[in-house]
């Protein structure tokens, strides 16, 4: 989950911006914050923990911290929206939100079946859900130790997605979009083919693409896989509010 936030945090700066470059310092740009990404996520790490109804939980975060920006329009229709109903996205909205999943789920059926009911409530199209349990299943496998090679094929054979691809093979033509069938494999292609967390991120922002969501996506996976060093996990928590990281803790002493 910490892997998702700072992501989302180190990719803010870069949105929308075509940055293209892996070298990039500080790691922490003076302009990066926490974004919807962060929002959604802890509102589903919330649910998971407590057992409050995800739907309720999701509408209840995303309408505290509205002003915070960075939304859909569909989407901020939808959390202020008087009789909130699923609207068809195909986007990626669902996939950067469903870490917590990933790590709490007992088995591959409940990761599905969990990652479909965090999803179906607004990305209720086929292309969304399929990504969301994607990367949750990726999470999922990576915390059991399965090799980046075998997730890989794993999540081929299911999705289809073309995860062979490197970064440095997606990265001079990738175009930003926030379709998840056509940012969410190259997101998890960040992780699979790093050597460590920060690595992950780096190639993240350096599609040039949905550079917040792509990164949150690819730091929860290489989280699972790598873990978060310290360094990081502590300047990313610092961008929260202090009811965030207070699910943070929830969270981290349910996965323990």
């Amino acid at each position: 989950m910490i892997g998702v936030i700072a992501g989302d945090v180190i990719g803010s700066a870069y949105e929308f911006s075509r940055f293209k470059r892996k070298t990039f310092e500080p790691l922490f740009h003076s302009k990066a914050r926490f974004t919807d990404d962060t929002v959604c996520t802890v509102a589903v790490a919330d649910a998971l923990t407590t057992g409050s109804d995800p739907q309720e939980t999701m509408i209840r975060w995303c309408t505290k911290y509205a002003e915070n920006g960075g939304w859909g329009r569909q989407f901020a229709l939808w959390f202020l929206s008087d009789a909130p109903e699923a609207y068809g996205s195909w986007g990626n909205g669902a996939a950067m939100r469903v870490s917590a999943v990933g790590h709490l789920a007992s088995d591959e059926a409940q990761v599905v079946s969990w990652s479909n009911r965090f999803t179906e409530m607004t990305h209720n199209h086929p292309e969304a859900m399929d990504s969301a349990q994607a990367v949750a299943l990726a999470i999922f496998w990576a915390k059991r130790g399965l090799s980046m090679a075998s997730i890989m094929r794993a999540l081929t054979d299911r999705y289809g997605y073309d995860l062979a691809r490197t970064p440095e093979e997606i990265r001079p033509t990738y175009m930003r979009t926030e379709r998840a069938v056509d940012s969410v494999p190259q997101a998890i292609s960040c992780a699979i083919h790093a050597d460590g967390f920060e690595d992950a991120i780096r190639n993240a922002v350096s599609l040039g693409g949905d550079s917040d969501t792509i990164a949150a996506i690819a730091g929860g996976i290489a989280e699972a896989a790598f873990g978060v060093p310290k360094s990081i996990r502590e300047a990313a928590l610092g961008y929260l509010p202090e009811d965030m990281r207070a699910v943070v803790s929830c969270f981290y002493d349910r996965v323990r």
